[in-house]
């Protein structure tokens, strides 16, 4: 038999007492008496987290938690410390300065341990994930959301019309936010709801399910779905992972590593989306890109020729994808669509998605870029519901997207315009963007390499 490594972590016992604080509505922090005969403090110290339990003289457990490198926890004085746990909070008095240095010795090296990359630190720049988390915590950006009367109502029909998929089934929300999606399940019957949400917006999602009574219906867990694990096997998996132009945000790579928790006979609302693509014709458009960069055209600019960042400046904004909404005679050609089935797709296959495209052109005209958007269909037991951003259709927060060729391209009625549009995935959570387009006829091409992170919002 090996000997046991000297550096192993020992399995530590001692005696404390306990002060449990929950925060309660509406009055704040509740604190329970601190407990008056000493109880019994197990640690058992992992490779990543710290699992804490305490006894009463029984053996009954009063209080238990794993506290990991995220976990909030401070010491307070010389022989106590504070670990808050959502909303409850233990502050564990020990009874000797040698038994508390060993408890918070241990809880330091569980924060320095360096975690090993999940997929989404793999995929993700941590300046990138920072101020991602950041954005989707604000009420302010959850409320844009919700607000969204299309996607909001789309969501809740699909949902509760398909009742039938919800009742009595365990349910996965990934990306919950406020939780929202995670009530309509409940509303539709589901027995259990697993609703996991990486940014601080965990804290309001619990709040919400604590004073809305469903706390034994719905589980808020506080981590990415591709570090956190769930306690079972899901029926379900619902979320809201579309970004501008779909792919922005690579949210939907987290929603198709959700399906690891789902049964095999499992469903996905929403079940697939459809990217739609045609050419247009916007001279206004993709004048005003131009005028935006004769700011640096200028050649005395207090005393400063500014004029040899014109060039760069114009490509810049070029390279700037459109969001806004348009009248749909500007297209110039039937759409060419491009499926994702979130059913079969894998992770990997977002990594690079190619758009190959040929349209004919229903009359002659400049051609200035392709304009973009997105369906996306929820395909239950009883009915298909669709949730569209079309330019056709009542405007969502998605609005549409447009992408401009550096140089327009002039095509007659019938003639037909060839190419491809590459989305390739980047570390900044979105896409670089190349187009490539041809007019089959006459052999003229253009292109232009856009990105998606940097949408201008018009």
């Amino acid at each position: 038999m090996a000997a046991p490594c000297p550096h192993a972590p020992q399995l530590l016992r001692c005696s404390v007492k306990l002060l449990l604080a929950r925060e309660e509505l509406p009055a704040g922090l509740q604190l329970a008496s601190p407990s008056q005969e000493a109880l019994q403090l197990e640690v058992r110290p992992g490779d990543e987290e710290v699992d804490v339990t305490v006894t009463d003289a029984d053996g009954v457990c009063v209080f238990k938690c794993l506290v990991n490198r995220d976990t909030e926890y401070c010491c307070v004085g010389k022989q106590s410390v504070l670990i808050t746990v959502g909303y409850n909070s233990a502050l564990l008095q020990f009874k000797s300065q040698a038994e508390y240095n060993t408890f918070s010795d241990a809880l330091k090296r569980c924060r320095s341990q360096k975690k090993e990359n999940s997929v989404f630190s793999q995929r993700t720049d941590e300046a990138s994930a920072a101020q991602y988390f950041q954005f989707y915590g604000c009420l302010s950006q959850q409320q844009n959301m919700m607000q969204d009367f299309v996607r909001t109502a789309t969501y809740h029909r699909a949902i509760l019309q398909n009742y039938i998929d919800f009742t009595d089934k365990v349910v996965l929300d990934v990306g919950c936010g406020t939780g929202i999606l995670s009530f309509f399940a409940v509303q539709a019957g589901a027995r259990k709801v697993y609703a996991v949400e990486a940014s601080s917006m965990a804290k309001h999602a619990e709040l919400l399910v604590r004073s809305n009574n469903l706390s034994e219906k719905i589980t808020v867990l506080h981590g990415k779905i591709e570090e956190i694990s769930v306690p079972e096997s899901v029926d379900v998996v619902i979320s809201e992972p579309m970004g501008y132009m779909l792919f922005n945000e690579r949210m939907l790579e987290s929603y198709l590593h959700s399906k690891k928790w789902l049964k095999s006979n499992g469903m996905m609302f929403p079940t697939y989306s459809d990217i739609h693509l045609a050419p247009f014709s916007d001279e206004q458009l993709y004048l005003e890109q131009y005028y935006r960069a004769n700011f640096w055209y200028q050649e005395c600019f207090y005393g400063v020729n500014l004029s040899s960042l014109y060039v760069a400046a114009v490509n810049e904004y070029f390279q700037q994808p459109i969001v806004d909404t348009f009248d749909v005679r500007i297209l110039m050609a039937h759409t060419v669509k491009y499926t994702v089935n979130f059913m079969e797709a894998a992770e990997e296959d977002l990594h690079r998605v190619e758009i190959p495209f040929v349209f004919q052109m229903m009359h002659s005209g400049i051609i200035h870029g392709l304009a973009f958007w997105f369906d996306v269909a929820f395909v239950g037991s009883l009915v298909t519901v669709w949730l569209s951003t079309a330019p056709t259709e009542p405007l969502t927060h998605w609005y549409q997207v447009r992408c401009l060729l550096q140089t327009p391209l002039f095509a007659k009625e019938g003639e037909t315009l060839s190419g491809n549009v590459l989305f390739v995935a980047n570390k900044r959570q979105s896409y670089d963007i190349q187009i490539v387009a041809m007019v089959d006829q006459t052999g003229f091409k253009s292109g232009n390499i856009l990105d998606l992170k940097n949408p201008v919002f018009r």
